[in-house]
């Protein structure tokens, strides 16, 4: 499985045709306590850099991106009850969805961990 970043602070591990969704460590922290996360809808389809699901903390509500194109095959059903999950392990347990990539050539433009924490570092 390899994982990806983007410039807004979300991750995407791909394992084979399927890539899991996120928000970074680093988000999550900016962001605050997570009270609610607005999922997207299985079957979905998503294109890269397009509005996916939305997050609230107790600082704001944000957008999150669909890091590449796809078709959601699920989505994270623990976050409804559970969104604090966000905080507590954002590149883990606190997951958004799944997506079935269908432009896997995106990847390319992402960043890798390296890249992503350096990124960070610049901010």
């Amino acid at each position: 499985m390899t994982t990806y970043y983007t410039r807004e602070h979300e991750w995407i591990a791909v394992d084979g045709a399927i890539g899991t969704v996120g928000i970074t460590a680093y988000a999550a922290e900016k962001l605050g306590d997570v009270v609610f996360v607005e999922l997207p809808e299985t079957g979905r389809k998503l294109a890269q850099n397009a509005e996916m699901a939305v997050v609230e903390s107790v600082k704001a509500a944000s957008d999150v991106y669909a890091p590449v194109s796809g078709e959601v095959v699920e989505a994270n059903a623990a976050l409804v009850e559970a969104p604090e999950t966000v905080n507590a392990d954002p590149e883990g347990a606190g997951w958004f969805c799944k997506i079935r990539l269908t432009s896997p050539g995106e990847l390319s433009g992402l960043m890798d961990k390296a890249a992503y924490t350096a990124f960070c570092e610049s901010l």
